[in-house]
Parts: C-alpha cells; structure tokens; sequence
C-alpha cells in the first residue's frame, strides 16, 4: 500500500530526530508512514478519551538499548543472563510505582490493561467461577464478561447497571445480584462511566458475600496519580491499570495488590500468562512514573479534569444529550441523536472535520453515542476557552452549519497553537 505524502529528503529537518532521522535513511517508506502519522496527530483533535502524548523523555526510553534485552522472569531471579541493568529499571518502575500510588505490591510487567486483568483474573479465580461487573451496554471493558474475550468463555459474569434516569451506577442492584449470585469476585470501573466509582460501597458488598474486589482503574488512573480522582488502592483486593491514557505513559499494564497477594499476582502475569517483559516499555513506564509524582503533573491531571468538565457543560448547551448529566473525570460520553445524526454517523462526519473521538454504547438502548475526553489535548497546552471553541466547532459540523471540510482548516488553525511536541 502506497501513502500520498511525499517522503522527506534526508536533509528534511525532520532527518535530525534522531532514531526516525535513520529510519529515514534505511526505510523511507516505513519512515514516511511515522511522519504522516505524526503529522496527522498534530493538525487533527485528539478526543479519544484512551489516547494521550508522551513526553519525549518516555518516547527515548522506548527507543532505548533495553529493547534489545530478553528478561524472562523478575529482578533478582531472571532466565537469561545480563538482566543486571534490567533488574535495576524494573524494580526503579516498581518503587515508583509503589510510592506513587500507595500500594504495598506493584507489577510493572503487564503488556496491556487486559493482560493485567487477566492476570488477575489468573490470580484469584478458577475457570467457571461466578464475577460480577459493569455491564457491556453501560461501559463494561470487553474483559468484564464479553463472550468474545477470554473472560466471557471462562468465567460466569452476571452484569450489573446503572439506574435509568440518571445513569449512574446502581448500588442497590449491585448488592441484590452479589447476595442471589454469591460471585467470587466483583468487578469495578469501566470504559465509559464519566464519574467516581464509590469503592467504598463495592468493598462493603464484596465483604459481606466474601467476594474479592478487583478495580479496573485503566482510566482514573492517572487522575488518581495526579490527586484528581479518589485511589483505589485503599479498597480493592488487586487494582488493574493501563499506563498510557492520563498517567501520560507508554501503552502498558500494571498491578496493584497487597503484600499477602504478591507472590500470586507476579505468577499469574509470568509465567503463566506472558513471556519476557518488555524491559524498554518497563523503563518507559519508570520515566512516566516518575513525571507523575511531580507537582506540574498535579496541576495537568486538575486541569484535564476541569477542561472535561468545561466541555461535557458545552456540548450540553449545544444540543447533545451529556450521560449522567456531566463528568468527575478525564471522560465525556453524549449522545448526539439531537442534532440529528446517530453515534456512528456523527464520529464519521467529525473524522472528516479532523475531530477524532470514538463510539459508545448508550445506556438502555441499542443506540450509540459518542465516548470523548481530554487528556490529549490539555497536555498540549489548550484549557477551558478551548473546549468551548470545540464544543461549538463539534456541534456546527454535526448540524451541518459547518461542512466538514472548512470546519478542518478551523481545526488546523487551533491546534496549530498548540503543538504536541514544539520544536
């Protein structure tokens, strides 16, 4: 498959970015396609509420010389030999993992959020047991009991909803399937709930069925580093969490547990569900722990929270339907059925217009909505006077007020003010 961009000359400015200026040279194709997709990243919106930019410090650990090491095993203990530096980036991740988020156990080898929940999952069930969880219609991970992911063939999930009228997670119902279902586990957080889970109440219903408690924190997580969201960590039996998303990191999973849980934590990711860690996304994920305990990291994760909250208030005001009425979060989830355009016809239009967001399941309904959030873009610099200027941008596109083609050069205009990564 060819792509249209013309290919940088080796003399390109872009040819001094270091590892990508050999690309260059060795693989102007492959190159090509890394330029455009940076070019596309910075001249379009990133509202994907899973998405967010790295710094370059966590981009040059991912391009270190540890992605050439093979490090089965943990610090200390590793089936191939030369881990010494290995050894020390990965118990550098652990510590600042640990300290980071207040737990007694980290596990920093997780491939993804869905290794880790499987993981866990490994850690604490046997196939055939019962787990409670979000249901998919209300914002369920696809981990959480989807008959097309491991978790759905091995274990009996019975789900769990939110309450009609306001959207919002339904306590009560969530203490009458745990006492007629008596699950081994419970399952807590989702892809597409805009607000705080109550962990409090989820640990009261796990303890009084003898349930575990696992929280799938891949959203909240960076909020919860930033002092911006409540901590799981307190509460649940094993949190399970991605570190890109808001906590800015590279695309990976971690484990949360306590002390008496480690041992069964570490064997369920190796060697029972992965191989060898990958020591250069490890030592990615030690860097962005460490950005994350510093007080700028603070201020972002508050204001990526405020900008939500700005935005989700706008959308409303144009027009579109805001689930729950708002958000405590990082995440946005509307429908757009009053502008006349459904989810998938919406997301598509305002791909064109250089908004990039995704579909959702809408409560009750097989309709679809749009999922959005604002960790990208208030990494890039942009605060509560540019989510208005997006609310209205979104909301002309979707009336058709605005074609999708001049709404584009707006978006080029604003987020040419702010670069992900200026020079």
């Amino acid at each position: 498959m060819s792509v249209t961009h013309d290919v940088p000359k080796a003399d390109d400015s872009t040819a001094d970015d270091g590892m990508l200026g050999a690309l260059l040279r060795q693989d102007a194709e492959l190159a090509e396609i890394l330029l455009a997709e940076g070019r596309r990243q910075s001249t379009t919106l990133q509202l994907i509420a899973a998405e967010n930019f790295t710094s370059p410090a966590v981009l040059a650990a991912l391009g270190s010389p540890l992605a050439n090491k093979y490090a089965e095993g943990y610090p200390g203990a590793r089936h191939h030999g030369g881990c010494e530096l290995a050894d020390v980036a990965e118990r550098l991740a652990v510590e600042r993992a640990r300290d980071l988020f207040g737990a007694e156990h980290a596990n920093v080898q997780s491939h993804s959020g869905s290794s880790a929940v499987l993981a866990a999952y490994a850690a604490l069930l046997r196939p055939g047991d019962t787990v409670l969880a979000l249901g998919l219609p209300y914002g369920g991970h696809l981990t959480h009991g989807s008959p097309a992911n491991f978790s759905g063939r091995w274990f009996d999930f019975v789900g769990y909803g939110v309450d009609a009228e306001t959207g919002l997670i339904d306590y009560e119902q969530v203490r009458t399937l745990a006492r007629a279902h008596r699950p081994k586990a419970i399952v807590c957080g989702s892809i597409a709930y805009p607000r705080h889970p109550d962990y409090a109440a989820f640990r009261d219903v796990a303890d009084e069925v003898g349930a575990y408690l696992i929280a799938d924190a891949a959203h909240p997580m960076g909020l919860v580093a930033g002092g911006a969201a409540p901590s799981p960590v307190p509460y649940a039996d094993v949190v399970c969490a991605t570190t890109h998303k808001v906590l800015r990191g590279p695309r990976g999973g971690m484990i949360l547990c306590g002390g008496e849980l480690a041992e069964r934590v570490d064997r369920a990711v190796f060697p029972f569900t992965q191989g060898g860690a990958q020591m250069h996304t490890i030592a990615a994920k030690a860097v962005a722990f460490g950005e994350a305990a510093t007080g700028a990291f603070a201020v972002y994760a508050h204001q990526v929270v405020a900008n939500a909250r700005t935005l989700a208030a706008h959308l409303a005001a144009e027009g579109l339907v805001v689930t729950t009425g708002g958000t405590d979060t990082h995440l946005i989830t509307a429908d757009p059925a009053p502008l006349g355009v459904d989810g998938r016809t919406a997301r598509g239009r305002l791909a064109a217009a250089g908004i990039v967001l995704d579909c959702c399941a809408l409560p009750h309904g097989d309709a679809r909505g749009l999922r959005l959030g604002t960790a990208a873009l208030t990494t890039q610099g942009m605060g509560e006077r540019e989510m208005r200027a997006v609310a209205t941008l979104l909301a002309e596109v979707l009336r058709g007020g605005t074609e999708p083609a001049a709404a584009r050069d707006d978006v080029r205009d604003l987020v040419g003010e702010f670069p992900p990564y200026p020079n």
